[in-house]
């Protein structure tokens, strides 16, 4: 009997592989006969499942996005606190920090050879972004959507900061801080958070 090919699953291993084809070489520099080779597959086959290289990357993007995001919630989900919750964050960001900065290396580049607002008319980064923000909602259970995009770009900051060598920057400390911040600013105003207000108020009288 012929063998029978799960190709979505199939599609989503090509994708896993190529993460550290983009970090070693950048988008701008690999081609989709070099992504063949270091998959070990035909250009074909490549073309079967992606019909371009930016087809390819942004069908990466998302698929790495749904996953951190699953990660990321599992190992930061059931703290008490705002507190905890935002120390816990900078411990993973820690651990996952090489990560991290290959993803925003292969973005930059990206970016680099994208018209800004094509990439976004594209909607896969908007559904990132949508993701991302729903996840900060759920985790910190804060609903001010402003002060959400806040703590995405401040974490997004330290990574780039990383990134550009900046060995100063601690995750952990800066995390520590910005969950003084968030917590002393909901206190102030209460209506933009969605629970733990006992949880805050027990802990930061």
């Amino acid at each position: 009997m012929p063998k029978i090919v799960d190709h979505d699953q199939y599609r989503k291993e090509l994708l896993a592989k190529c993460f550290d084809l983009f970090a070693q070489t950048g988008y701008g520099s690999i081609t989709m006969r070099q992504i063949a080779q270091g998959l070990n597959v035909s250009t074909g086959t490549l073309y079967h499942y992606f019909p371009s290289k930016q087809a390819l990357f942004e069908q990466l993007v998302e698929e790495i996005n749904q996953q951190e995001i699953l990660t990321a919630m599992a190992e930061l989900g059931g703290r008490q606190t705002l507190q905890e919750t935002m120390d816990a964050l900078g411990k993973y960001l820690s651990k996952h920090e090489d990560y991290y900065i290959k993803l925003h290396y292969i973005l930059v580049d990206f970016c680099q050879h994208q018209d800004s607002k094509q990439m976004w008319g594209s909607g896969i980064f908007q559904r990132v972004d949508e993701r991302c923000q729903q996840a900060v909602r759920d985790v910190l259970g804060i609903e001010d959507s402003t002060l959400i995009s806040f703590v995405l770009l401040l974490i997004d900051g330290l990574i780039l900061e990383r990134l550009l060598g900046n060995e100063k920057i601690s995750f952990t400390d800066q995390c520590n801080l910005l969950g003084k911040m968030l917590t002393a600013y909901l206190q102030q105003y209460p209506s933009n958070q969605r629970y733990k207000s006992e949880s805050y108020s027990a802990n930061y009288s």
